[in-house]
């Protein structure tokens, strides 16, 4: 166990660990710093100090959506390595088994959910086609970095340059 003697205090490092990750995980759900503290009986000015010992970055938050793209994995990796906050990549494959392995309903609601997330982040990275950018445009009123790989309707998974992309992502961050 992880206990540590503070004087006459013993403290278990695991239950303060879990209660963090609690506040934290309530904080990311959309919960006011007030409600959290407020919850756990504490000053709100301690959830703002919590936060800021952890912050990585502050900026611009980033989704990328990608389809369809032949090297995913790649693509996964960079945007991981550059702090992306968002990813949605497809294959070709992977994006029709997306449309066609659900119900009318459930196709509906997920494209919902989707849009929703997306929309929460402050710049939205599109690698498509042509039409997908537009649609995409339409939809959303973030900022939008389009990155065009062909001319719908595409049919083929296309490669994109993970180092091109990288290249785009820090300029996003400047």
């Amino acid at each position: 166990m992880d206990l540590i003697r503070i004087g006459d205090k013993l403290i278990s490092m695991t239950k303060i660990i879990a209660v963090l990750e609690e506040m934290l995980s309530l904080r990311q759900k959309g919960l006011s710093q007030a409600e959290v503290a407020k919850r756990f009986g504490i000053d709100r000015s301690f959830i703002s100090r919590i936060e800021n010992l952890g912050e990585v970055r502050k900026g611009k938050t980033i989704a990328l959506i990608g389809f369809p793209l032949k090297n995913t994995a790649e693509i996964e990796k960079v945007a991981r390595e550059e702090g992306v906050d968002f990813l949605l990549l497809m294959t070709d494959r992977e994006r029709w088994d997306f449309v066609y392995k659900k119900s009318g309903i459930e196709l509906v609601n997920e494209i919902m959910g989707l849009i929703y997330k997306v929309r929460q982040h402050d710049v939205v990275i599109i690698l498509g086609s042509d039409q997908r950018i537009k649609l995409f445009r339409a939809l959303l009123d973030n900022e939008v970095v389009a990155i065009e790989i062909g001319r719908s309707p595409m049919k083929e998974d296309v490669y994109v340059e993970p180092d091109y992309l990288r290249e785009i992502i820090r300029k996003i961050r400047e």
